[in-house]
């Protein structure tokens, strides 16, 4: 007598295989794009990171419920729309400190218009994004370089998580948030993003220090509950992805998750740390 033992893991290996590919197809044009646009610097970076902010609120506000789509229709989305890129295009312009009042304005009129805290809270989370990649790329100095070794430490920290967790699984990290996530691939993330992150940096010149060391450690965990915080949104309104712009990836915010907290506190830290005007010194050097 045979027993019913459930279905073949086959198709479920393949399925996982077919979306790997399309992951990687999508990486491959997605990471030359924002390397390219890194190298240039000015406008294309500030450009881009208005860009991925627009498209970050588009989908927060669908994410919380506050649009139908991601073309946004109502008053209160496009107004916060245009204020974040706005306020990413003036953080490579005219500084940081000029963006923030762009984007406070941006959020108290989101604020008026919607009345929606949820709302107000996308405003925040999309400027941070893209006021802290224009921020960093606009120093003269190092501008290039703290962004690359930021950009190495969010995909590294990803990418050495999602491969740590699949080969060595193990206890969940915060199976309520996120289902998939182990404590294995969290520590895995960790180690292989910062030193992946420490290999850029020497590349491009910058002395390893103790202090970069430890401020990437920190970096790679704000990447890391950045993935969390999203998760955690996402699963409070029931969406299992924030939009399908990028196959294989679900959408903008569900790519960029980690580098908005680890750019924000990049920024926090390298303004505290050599001033408004001079970030990526203030990251980088120590």
């Amino acid at each position: 007598m045979t027993g019913d033992r459930g279905p073949s893991p086959e198709p479920a290996r393949k399925s996982a295989n077919a979306d790997l590919g399309v992951r990687l197809i999508s990486s491959a044009v997605l990471v030359p794009l924002a390397l390219v646009c890194a190298w240039f610097g000015s406008w294309p970076t500030y450009g881009l990171a208005a860009a991925g902010a627009m498209i970050v609120f588009a989908e927060w506000a669908y994410v919380v419920d506050c649009s139908e789509s991601l073309l946004p229709r109502r008053r209160e989305v496009v107004l916060g729309v245009v204020f974040v890129g706005l306020a990413s295009l003036i953080a490579g312009s005219s500084g940081v400190i000029a963006a923030l009042a762009v984007a406070a304005a941006g959020a108290l009129g989101v604020a008026a218009l919607g009345r929606s805290a949820w709302l107000v809270a996308g405003v925040v989370y999309a400027a941070m994004l893209g006021i802290a990649i224009a921020a960093l790329r606009a120093d003269p100095d190092y501008g290039f370089q703290a962004l690359i070794v930021l950009l190495v430490l969010v995909w590294g920290t990803d990418s050495f998580a999602f491969f740590a967790g699949r080969s060595i699984g193990g206890p969940k990290l915060w199976p309520r948030v996120s289902p998939k996530k182990t404590w294995s691939g969290s520590i895995g993330g960790l180690i292989g993003g910062v030193a992946a992150a420490l290999v850029a940096a020497a590349m491009a010149g910058i002395a390893v220090t103790m202090g970069l060391t430890l401020l990437l450690v920190f970096l790679s965990l704000a990447s890391q509950a950045g993935d969390l915080l999203e998760s955690a949104v996402k699963r409070h309104f029931n969406k299992k992805d924030s939009s399908g712009i990028i196959p294989g990836h679900g959408g903008m915010m569900d790519r960029v998750d980690g580098l908005v907290l680890a750019g924000a506190l990049a920024l926090v830290v390298g303004w505290l740390h050599s001033g408004a005007e001079q970030i990526a010194v203030g990251v980088l050097i120590w």
